[in-house]
C-alpha cells in the first residue's frame, strides 16, 4: 500500500531542499507546530508515526477529537534539520486542515444534536483526491459519520441507477440497500425495500408531509436527507434520521505557524 505522506513530501521535495543546501544546515534541531485558533485536532497522531519512521523523534501530539485553544502547541519533534525542514511546511498544511475538517463537523454535530440528539451527521465520498483516508479520520474525530466510504463498502441505487437500470425488482444483499428515489411516487414504492432512503434536496415541509407516510409502509426505515446547506441543519434534524454532507471537506484551513529551532 502506498504511504500517503511519502507521496505528500515527495511532491514538495522530489530531490533535496535547496535552502537548507545554500546554508549548509546540519545537526540537531526542534519543530513545533502551535495553533492561533481553537478547534479540534484530527490525523495528528498519523504525522506522529511518519515522524518516528523517519527517525525523528515525536516529543508531543494531541489525539482524535482533543479540543484545542490559541497557542496550543499541536504537534512537536526533534531530531535531524535538514529534515526538519523538509517535513515542516506539508506537516502543517495537513494538520491545518484535517483539523478544520475535525472541527467544522464537531459543529455541525453540536447544532443537529440540540434539535435531535439521536441525528447522525454523515459525510459524502466527496473527499479530496489521494485525502480519503485522512479526511473521513478526521470527520469522525469531530464526532460525524462516513456516509459511504468508498463504491466497494455499501449499495446506495441513486438517481442515475434508477434511470438506467429501469423497474427494480426483487432486491436481495447482505449489505444495507439505499435507495435515492427521483419522485415521491417512487419513494412509496421503494420505501418497503430500502433499509435507508436518501431524499435529496427535498424542503422541511416536503419532508413533514412525507416522512411519516414512509415511516407507516416501514417502521425500519433510516430517512437521509442530503443537498442541504449547512445554515439549514437545526431545521431539518429533527425531521430525519441522517444528514449527508460534504462541507466540512471544504472548511477554512486554521492558523497554524510553525518554530524551528537547534536542539
Amino acid at each position: 500500500m502506498i504511504d500517503l505522506f511519502d507521496l505528500y513530501f515527495y511532491e514538495d521535495c522530489p530531490y533535496q531542499d535547496e535552502s537548507a543546501e545554500l546554508l549548509r544546515l546540519e545537526g540537531k534541531g526542534t519543530l513545533r507546530i502551535r495553533t492561533r485558533e481553537a478547534g479540534v485536532c484530527a490525523c495528528a497522531e498519523d504525522l506522529a508515526e511518519y515522524y518516528e519512521k523517519k527517525g525523528l523523534k515525536v516529543l508531543k501530539y494531541l489525539r482524535d477529537g482533543e479540543k484545542f485553544e490559541p497557542q496550543d502547541s499541536i504537534f512537536e519533534a526533534k531530531g535531524d534539520l535538514k529534515t526538519l525542514f523538509k517535513l515542516w511546511r506539508v506537516s502543517q498544511t495537513f494538520l491545518t486542515i484535517m483539523c478544520a475538517i475535525a472541527g467544522k463537523t464537531s459543529s455541525f454535530v453540536s447544532a443537529a444534536r440540540k434539535a435531535n440528539p439521536d441525528l447522525i451527521i454523515a459525510t459524502s465520498r466527496k473527499t479530496h483526491p489521494g485525502s480519503r483516508m485522512f479526511e473521513l479520520k478526521a470527520v469522525r474525530a469531530g464526532g460525524g459519520d462516513i456516509h459511504r466510504n468508498s463504491l466497494s463498502d455499501s449499495i446506495q441505487l441513486s438517481q442515475n441507477h434508477l434511470e438506467v437500470a429501469g423497474e427494480l425488482g426483487e432486491l436481495r444483499a447482505m449489505k444495507k440497500i439505499e435507495i435515492e428515489p427521483r419522485s415521491r411516487e417512487e419513494a412509496f414504492k421503494y420505501a418497503e425495500m430500502s433499509d435507508i432512503m436518501l431524499l435529496d434536496h427535498l424542503s422541511p415541509e416536503e419532508l413533514r408531509e412525507l416522512v411519516p407516510e414512509l415511516k407507516k409502509l416501514n417502521p425500519k426505515l433510516e430517512l437521509a436527507v442530503g443537498g442541504i446547506k449547512a445554515i439549514n441543519i437545526p431545521e431539518y434534524a429533527p425531521l430525519v434520521d441522517i444528514i449527508v454532507i460534504s462541507a466540512p471537506y471544504y472548511a477554512n484551513p486554521l492558523d497554524f505557524t510553525t518554530k524551528i529551532e537547534r536542539a
